[in-house]
Formats: C-alpha cells, sequence, structure tokens
C-alpha cells in the first residue's frame, strides 16, 4: 500500500489532475491542469515548480509535464481514495453523485489509510453478506425517502428470510464454483481464491494488499487491446489475459 508523503491537500490535487490528464492524453500541458482545476497558469507553474523540487514531476516551462514513479505512487494511492470514498457514498450513502464527488474532494486528502480500509471492507461486506446485499441498501433508501419504516419491519423481515433462504441455497451450489479470472465476464465478482505465487503479477498485487481473499469485481473487457478491467481493494486495474489466467476466482452471486 502507498505510504502516504507530506504533501499538502492542494499538492495532492494537482498530483491527481495529472494522472487524470495524462491518462486521457498520455501527458499533461500547463493549460490542461488549469482548465481542470479552474487556477491561473502562474499557480500552476508554482506549484509544478515545488513538485519537480520534491520529486514527484518531470517538469520544464513550455514543456509536457510527466509524473515521475514516486509521483505515479502517491497520484494512484490519492486517486484510490477519492473513488473509494465516491463508492462509499453513492453505494451505500445513496447520496447524489455530484455531492458525492464534492465531499470525497475534500475528505480524501484528511482519511487515514486505516479508516479506508474500513470503509473498502465495509463495503464488500454489506454487497456480499446475505444479511446485506442490494435489498438491504434499497430498505435504507425507503427509510432515507419515507423517514420512520417500523411499520414495514413485519413483512420486511419475512421478505429478506426468504431471499435469504435463495442466497444460502446459490452459495452452497457455488460454493466450490473456481473460474479463472480471465473466464469472468463484465459484472461478475468472487473472492480470490488464489494467485500464481513467485510471479511477477503476485509481487506487484502483494504491493497494493491484494492477496487471495480480496474481493474482486470485473468491469469491462477490452478484446481489441485484450485487456480486463478490473476493481479490487479500492484499486481500478487493468490486467492482461495471461495475467487474469494467474488468478482464480470463487464466483458469488
Amino acid at each position: 500500500m502507498a505510504h502516504r508523503a507530506a504533501l499538502s491537500s492542494n499538492m495532492e490535487d494537482y498530483l491527481e489532475a495529472i494522472f487524470h490528464i495524462s491518462s486521457e492524453k498520455q501527458a499533461a500541458r500547463a493549460k490542461d491542469i488549469a482548465d481542470r482545476l479552474k487556477v491561473n497558469k502562474s499557480s500552476v507553474t508554482g506549484a509544478l515548480r515545488s513538485l519537480s523540487e520534491k520529486g514527484y514531476v518531470n517538469y520544464a516551462p513550455y514543456d509536457i509535464i510527466t509524473l515521475t514513479d514516486k509521483g505515479k505512487v502517491l497520484a494512484k494511492d490519492v486517486v484510490r481514495r477519492h473513488e473509494t470514498l465516491k463508492d462509499f457514498f453513492v453505494k451505500i450513502l445513496l447520496v447524489d453523485e455530484t455531492e458525492a464527488e464534492e465531499a470525497s474532494c475534500k475528505i480524501e486528502h484528511a482519511i487515514s489509510n486505516e479508516i479506508l480500509d474500513r470503509i473498502i471492507n465495509f463495503v464488500e461486506f454489506v454487497e456480499i453478506c446475505p444479511r446485506g446485499g442490494r435489498e438491504w441498501i434499497s430498505g435504507f433508501r425507503r427509510h432515507c425517502e419515507h423517514g420512520d419504516t417500523s411499520a414495514r419491519c413485519a413483512s420486511s423481515i419475512s421478505l429478506c428470510l426468504e431471499d435469504l433462504k435463495k442466497r444460502e441455497v446459490l452459495i452452497r451450489n457455488s460454493r466450490n464454483e473456481t473460474v479463472l479470472l480471465k473466464e469472468m465476464g463484465p459484472g461478475q465478482r468472487g473472492k480470490i481464491h488464489e494467485i500464481q505465487e513467485h510471479s511477477e503479477l503476485d509481487s506487484r498485487l502483494s504491493g497494493l494488499g491484494i492477496s487471495s481473499g480480496s474481493i474482486i469485481e470485473v468491469e469491462g473487457q477490452n478484446p481489441q487491446d485484450d485487456l480486463i478491467a478490473v476493481k479490487v481493494r479500492g484499486y481500478h486495474l487493468s490486467l492482461r489475459k495471461n495475467e487474469a489466467a494467474k488468478i482464480s476466482v470463487q464466483l458469488y452471486e
């Protein structure tokens, strides 16, 4: 997991902006950064000089700006904090996406790695636990929209018990169903059963705190470039098919 550096929230915003711009355009320019952060060019110049002196960016006047290896590590950590918080606000607390985006931008700089990990674990737990799941979240939505829902509890409990029975059957039937990650389709998720040991992939994932037992979800596939987009432990990663073949996954419903 990335070590948190002693940078101001403002400087972290610059690294995050450079990361996103570079992902979209392969490289960033001062004007792109100024437009994205809605600041003037002189502010961008000062920030880039400071980040360059600290070893986070490669910067020279009138040239493209790129992140150093050190800068990429921290930028990805900032992005992970932002996306984890936004997922929590939108998926669990059912906050409006625009408001969730604004709140994530503010909180991402202050949240500790320990609390971030707890949030990730909580989201995974709610989504996969038979006592939680989508119905539980839908119930929370109804509670937010209509206030006290105690009058509906009796009928809700019977529905939950029925749903629980169905899910337990599905879990029993699929308990031994383990597939390779490369065989999974968009929207499917499960628990990592095994990662081929002593491989470069094993080393890379363990450096992110990803190992057997981590919940992984396939977000999409691009047959043209042989990539599979996955989400795991708050990270959005792109794996090649030959890498995905080294990961076995125990599927969830």
